[in-house]
């Protein structure tokens, strides 16, 4: 499933609320563009993040804490976020994407053993305001990809399903989740669906999102690390693709930190921004290790928002993890070829 947007032809830095979530800056090698990742909004929140007068808002997952095999519960709960005053008049403003992790999925931890899957998926999809006729209406997984215009360059985000093929978890006597050594996550038609997303693509850079961290290897909870197999087969296809400009995002565990890792085969090195912590951060959370961290682990109220800007031949890309008043905890930049 994939989705293309015309590029508008504005005259402002920073362009809010147009269609296809592009910006035009007044010269031609100045060009933004503004994503949100946004863990579950809050009326308190928006007015800051408004500010920011982001592109684009994406969910990751938890967008509700539906937690229900009925499908009525999760109805009633995806009204209330999508209704929510605040969040309604942002909505008119800001084009939203996304996709799911558990909680909204219907199952904390869920994976492929959730009953009602696809009737979860219809309304999931039914909250993201997905056309009745999208494919994405008849695949198996909510999986999605949105192509950019920032300047002259092209910026391809993909949303990944990290819960409708996902194998089975388990936990030993101290509730620590064993890894599952050849167990999956995606599924061979989201796999397939994504090397053709990175072989074909000619995008300049490639935001990749999960609900699940993708590089972490230490923490106790759920993570790509819990299936080693599907997280080598993950890198190795960002190096065999050759795809340029990859970042990564991901939420889940209430809180913020970024990592960078050097992968085999891939000529660059690669960000995952971490953000999870809007209304309910792990306050308790004050250090776990994570060998490719770079800056502070962030257990305050926060967001995240990636800045994309073509520099002449090149594209400009400044993440910043940002407070509830705005403040901001840290900052990475790298400038993609």
């Amino acid at each position: 499933m994939q989705h293309e947007e015309p590029s508008p032809a504005l005259e402002f830095a920073i362009v809010s609320g147009q269609p296809g979530g592009r910006g035009s800056a007044q010269k031609s090698d100045d060009h933004c563009f503004r994503l949100l990742r946004p863990p579950r909004p809050s009326p308190d929140h928006l007015g800051a993040i408004s500010k920011d007068k982001p592109d684009l808002w994406i969910w990751l997952g938890d967008n509700i804490y539906g937690d229900s095999d009925d499908m009525a519960v999760l109805k009633a709960k995806y009204d209330q976020q999508f209704n929510q005053a605040d969040y309604k008049a942002f909505r008119t403003q800001v084009p939203v994407i996304g996709t799911w992790d558990d909680h909204d999925y219907g199952r904390n931890d869920g994976d492929k053993s959730f009953g009602p899957k696809k009737e979860s998926q219809q309304l999931a999809l039914d909250f993201l305001q997905e056309p009745a006729s999208s494919p994405r209406r008849q695949q198996e997984g909510i999986y999605a990809a949105y192509n950019y215009n920032v300047g002259r360059k092209r910026v391809k985000v993909i949303l990944l399903d990290d819960r409708y093929h996902q194998d089975t978890l388990f936990r030993d006597a101290n509730k620590v989740y064993q890894p599952n050594p050849t167990g999956d996550i995606l599924g061979e038609e989201q796999w397939k669906w994504l090397e053709e997303q990175l072989t074909n693509s000619d995008a300049d850079a490639h935001i990749i999102g999960s609900g699940i961290q993708f590089l972490a290897e230490e923490h106790r909870y759920e993570k790509w690390a819990n299936f080693p197999v599907a997280r080598q087969r993950f890198l190795a296809l960002l190096a065999s693709t050759k795809a340029k400009g990859v970042l990564l995002m991901s939420g889940d565990r209430h809180i913020g930190e970024m990592a960078k890792m050097t992968i085999s085969g891939v000529q660059y090195p690669v960000y995952e921004v971490t953000s999870s912590g809007l209304t309910h951060p792990a306050t308790n959370n004050t250090g776990e290790p994570n060998k490719y961290r770079v800056g502070p682990l962030v257990n305050e109220k926060h967001y995240a928002l990636f800045r994309l800007r073509q520099k002449g031949k090149k594209l400009q890309a400044t993440m910043e993890l940002k407070g509830e008043n705005g403040e901001v905890f840290h900052t990475e930049k790298t400038v993609i070829q």
